[in-house]
């Protein structure tokens, strides 16, 4: 594989040399791999169409699909059908234990959490909802939903449920402070704990898939979550959406 300056911007694009024995599509597998090194083809960004590649190095599609099947196989590229190839991305663990918190996982990656929040109210909790927090179907619960990052990249995509009734001024303590132990704590839960967790997997709708940044027919891993304070009471039900390119989820033992 060739080595190229760490501080390179633009990609290597030039013709291969048919002269050194090497083969031509090791010699494109090495320019893309130190392209992806070097920054030029950043993680998550889609790689030239084949056709295009041909045109830049001078050969035949065969042989750049060549190289890109090998830089796949190493874990370099992502090859999509009918979408084309892209540079692969960094897989964030998200480890499900006792006291997961948003902040502390991404942290712990030596990456900055942050969050938009898209909705912060009052509404009433339908049959799936009363059902998470244990509660007659049509009473009082506040849903904050947030779309969380990790650096710039879009990590997860959360509804978070509480009961009104029991944690008396969640809203207001929420549009105080966005972040959920703070929250709690003001409405007088010093601690919570994962109760159950279950996961499954599906294709993301519009809207996620546009907020998530990853395709139609990329599946996103959904999340169910039930948290309780120490008394065992559930003060958070919280369903969670998260794009598979990025996230992995491990359970703790």
């Amino acid at each position: 594989m060739m080595n190229v300056p760490a501080d390179m911007d633009d990609p290597i694009t030039h013709p291969v040399n048919r002269q050194d024995g090497v083969a031509l599509w090791r010699q494109i597998a090495g320019m893309l791999q130190a392209n992806i090194a070097s920054g030029a083809h950043k993680p998550g960004t889609k790689l030239p169409t084949e056709a295009e590649l041909s045109a830049q190095f001078g050969v035949n599609r065969h042989t750049v699909r060549r190289a890109l099947e090998e830089l796949s196989r190493d874990g370099l590229v992502r090859v999509e059908q009918g979408r084309g190839s892209f540079v692969a991305e960094d897989v964030l663990d998200y480890t499900v234990g006792a006291r997961t918190r948003f902040s502390e996982w991404i942290q712990k990656h030596n990456k900055e959490p942050s969050g938009i929040v898209r909705q912060l109210r009052e509404i009433p909790a339908d049959q799936r909802i009363a059902a998470g927090l244990a509660v007659r179907s049509g009473s009082p619960v506040v849903v904050l939903e947030r779309l969380g990052f990790a650096d710039d990249r879009p990590v997860s995509l959360t509804r978070h449920y509480f009961p009104a009734l029991r944690l008396k001024g969640m809203l207001q303590a929420l549009q105080v402070s966005p972040r959920i132990t703070d929250a709690l704590q003001a409405c007088g839960v010093e601690d919570y704990a994962r109760k159950e967790t279950r996961v499954t997997a599906r294709l993301p709708t519009q809207t996620e898939a546009e907020l998530l940044r990853t395709a139609r027919n990329r599946p996103v891993l959904v999340t169910e979550n039930v948290n309780v304070d120490r008394a065992g009471t559930i003060v958070e039900w919280s369903t969670g959406c998260y794009p598979t390119p990025r996230v992995q989820i491990v359970f703790e033992p």
